[in-house]
């Protein structure tokens, strides 16, 4: 990392589960969570316990200098709702297989 930004991830020890209108797009308990300097804390979620049927891969790609190039996926009244690090950086290799949503609820 450079001076000033930092990333840390932790296990979380809640129950995180994500909810779209009326559907439940994802629901864990061994949610990832992602601290970065001047950003909220963001759950990243297993992709086992993601509903992945409805959700359709998007072309947008970003790229964070500190995680790498990430990858889209969109509802159909919610483009790029949903994100993951296909390849991540090697000092967020954790955050491999799991998916993260612009809104998560925790419960």
């Amino acid at each position: 990392m450079t001076q000033g930004h930092s990333i840390t991830i932790e296990r979380g020890g809640r129950h995180v589960r994500v909810v779209h209108g009326d559907q439940v797009l994802a629901e864990t308990d061994r949610p990832l969570v992602l601290r970065e300097t001047g950003s909220p804390a963001r759950y990243y979620i297993p992709a086992e316990d993601v509903r992945l049927d409805l959700l359709t891969p998007s072309d947008t790609h970003s790229f964070c200098p500190f995680k790498g190039t990430a990858s889209y996926w969109s509802l159909p009244d919610a483009p790029d709702l949903v994100w993951a690090y296909p390849d991540p950086k090697p000092a967020v290799a954790e955050i491999k297989g799991h998916l993260c949503f612009s809104e998560a609820e925790v419960s």
